[in-house]
């Protein structure tokens, strides 16, 4: 059964980066934008009303902030929350993804990471844009200095490290699977056999722990 496009709510005070996004997006045959809201609550209340695939959300509009990612987050697991922001300090990236957030997109690249980013939160995954995650390594690998992490992740086979890793750097089951000469459905069993073995819930903390241990370079970014 075809699926029809994704369901998108565009969340920011500026009507015309709104008008911008919306453009943008409604040029794609696999995207529709079915609302708008210019502050938090009337982001909240247009996804609770439209329940769209994504809400792209400003992170700094009025009353918007991380508790607002929280009450989108949990409205229901249909819509995955996307922040699209000015900010890229690592002091706003980590509570994007622990407040439940999927996504993190900086307005200066939105022109070219946007759509990636919209359909690859559509499917559950993480999606950081690469300046992103490098703030994100850097912190992680500067704070990890116990080895504990390092010890944990003994516990993973050579196969789930190398899931764990290409998810962390932000590819998609099928992407890994291409990658890895595996089915996606192999690379979904090695992800979630991880995600048991290293106490984890979602793919969000798969993506941090990865970092926090140390399974990635900053060579490989």
């Amino acid at each position: 059964m075809e699926q029809g496009p994704i369901r998108v709510v565009l969340a920011d005070d500026h009507g015309v980066v709104r008008a911008g996004l919306r453009a943008l997006l409604e040029s794609q045959p696999d995207i529709t934008v079915v609302g708008e809201a210019e502050d938090g609550p009337g982001a909240v209340r247009a996804v609770s009303e439209l329940h769209p695939n994504v809400v792209v959300t400003d992170l700094s509009m009025p009353g918007g902030g991380m508790e607002v990612v929280r009450e989108l987050t949990a409205l229901g697991d249909s819509t995955k929350v996307l922040v699209l922001t000015v900010h890229a300090e690592e002091r706003y990236l980590l509570p994007v993804l622990q407040a439940g957030g999927l996504g993190y997109v900086r307005k200066s690249s939105a022109h070219t990471d946007l759509l990636n980013a919209i359909r690859t939160v559509a499917k559950g995954e993480v999606f950081l844009d690469p300046a992103a995650t490098k703030t994100l390594l850097r912190g992680y690998l500067g704070r990890s200095t116990d080895g504990e992490d390092l010890d944990i992740v003994e516990v993973l086979s050579e196969r789930e490290r190398e899931v764990v890793k290409l998810t962390a750097e932000g590819y998609t089951a099928q992407q890994s699977a291409e990658f890895l000469s595996l089915s996606p459905k192999t690379v979904e069993t090695y992800r979630h056999r991880a995600m048991q073995k290293l106490g984890l819930t979602n793919r969000a903390e798969l993506v941090r722990y990865a970092l926090r241990a140390g399974l990635l370079t900053e060579e490989v970014m």
